[in-house]
């Protein structure tokens, strides 16, 4: 059975095609700039990139053209191939503990809570509508990035704010990128062959967020009622004192949307260096001297290794430490950084090993108190499993 994974975003459409029997990867893709001018998409097939332009107003259009896309370069022979879609849903609020069917009620608790997450869980029910409309005999499936962190208990998603905050408005924590800490949980329960154990895990990309894991369930997790809290990321300050949103209000003349917008867009390792997201421009400004991205580098390894003692002591020891998404899985430098703060819990990483470029790594030495692994996560495969699974 064929089944495809998809992440609809704002303006964008992004896709994987599985062979389930198989878990092989046939197909990938983005469609970019979507009901704006200039759209375009890129399809990697067979080892080989398709690319074009074509007008796609909005993503049912998008859909349209990506199956059509399909058929006309042979990847499927007939749409019938296709025996079921899985998307990806940001923020289930506390309605969906588990990937679903989609059906009517589903369609409207996901666009009762759009609200959690404007500019994602919109453009994923725009998503499912899209797929729904084109291929309706074809069962879609909702996948949570919050699902996974719907086992933490009230002293972990609570805040200490009024009560009835959270019975009128569903203020707590929720957390994010759970699809990928569930797929690091499974991979390490996998190497050790056992379930019992207790892992942190740390996707550490452009967004980032760690996840303490106790017997294959969350205990706590770092982002909050939105994915702008916990460690400080490419673009996003993380934890602050919320007191400084209106000192700097009446201080700039901006609006809570602006400070907001500075939060999420203009701080972090953009923030603080001035120079860039992107933590390879960080490690190369570092390089030169430069104070303000060597500030930046440091806060940012500071924050993780905070994280992950804090979730040393509530998990009461750890028996992994898993690094992964984009600077997780491919930052020697952040890894042996954050690892080296960590050396009074007994972490000791062998660097030759930190410094491979593979997939899987187990990058800690034997004499390690705790193993420190490097695995690349898949969240479009654990779409792909949840559909399959829910349509068998």
């Amino acid at each position: 059975m064929k089944i495809m994974s998809i992440n609809a975003g704002s303006s964008s459409l992004k896709f994987s095609l599985f062979n389930m029997e198989t878990e092989e990867v046939i197909a990938t893709g983005l469609f970019e700039r979507i009901g704006i001018e200039g759209s375009c998409y890129t399809i990697k097939y067979n080892g080989e990139k398709h690319k074009g332009e074509s007008e796609m107003k909005d993503h049912t259009a998008a859909v349209d053209l990506l199956l059509e896309k399909l058929h006309e370069l042979h990847i499927v022979e007939s749409l019938d191939e296709i025996g079921g879609v899985g998307h990806r849903i940001v923020n289930g609020k506390d309605l969906f503990d588990r990937s679903v069917v989609v059906d009517d009620e589903v369609m409207k608790k996901l666009e009762s809570i759009i609200e959690l997450a404007p500019l994602h869980n919109g453009a994923n029910v725009s998503g499912i509508k899209a797929f729904q409309k084109i291929l309706p005999n074809v069962p879609m499936i909702a996948v949570f990035d919050t699902a996974f962190h719907q086992t933490m208990d009230e002293e972990s998603y609570m805040y200490a704010v009024p009560y009835e905050w959270y019975t009128k408005y569903g203020i707590r924590k929720y957390g994010a990128h759970g699809t990928s800490h569930r797929y690091i949980t499974e991979r390490v329960e996998e190497i050790y062959n056992r379930k019992d154990l207790k892992l942190i895990s740390c996707h550490i990309g452009s967004g980032a967020s760690l996840a303490a894991i106790k017997d294959g369930k969350c205990v706590d997790t770092s982002m909050g009622f939105t994915p702008l809290a916990g460690i400080m990321m490419g673009t996003r300050s993380g934890d602050v004192d919320p007191s400084i949103i209106p000192f700097v209000m009446k201080k700039e003349g901006k609006t809570i949307d602006d400070i907001i917008n500075d939060l999420n867009k203009h701080s972090g390792l953009l923030g603080l260096s001035e120079i860039s997201s992107d933590m390879r421009d960080i490690e190369a400004a570092c390089e030169e001297g430069n104070q303000k991205a060597i500030l930046a580098f440091n806060k940012f390894n500071r924050r993780i290794a905070d994280y992950i003692a804090q979730y040393y002591v509530l998990l009461g020891g750890v028996n992994a430490i898993v690094f992964t998404a984009g600077i997780g899985e491919k930052g020697p430098k952040t890894r042996s950084e954050v690892c080296k703060r960590l050396e009074c819990l007994g972490v000791k990483i062998n660097e030759e090993e930190n410094n491979k470029r593979e997939d899987f790594m187990k990058i800690s030495t034997e004499d390690s108190k705790i193993d420190v692994y490097v695995i690349a996560t898949d969240e479009e495969l654990m779409i792909a499993r949840d559909t399959y699974e829910l349509i068998k």
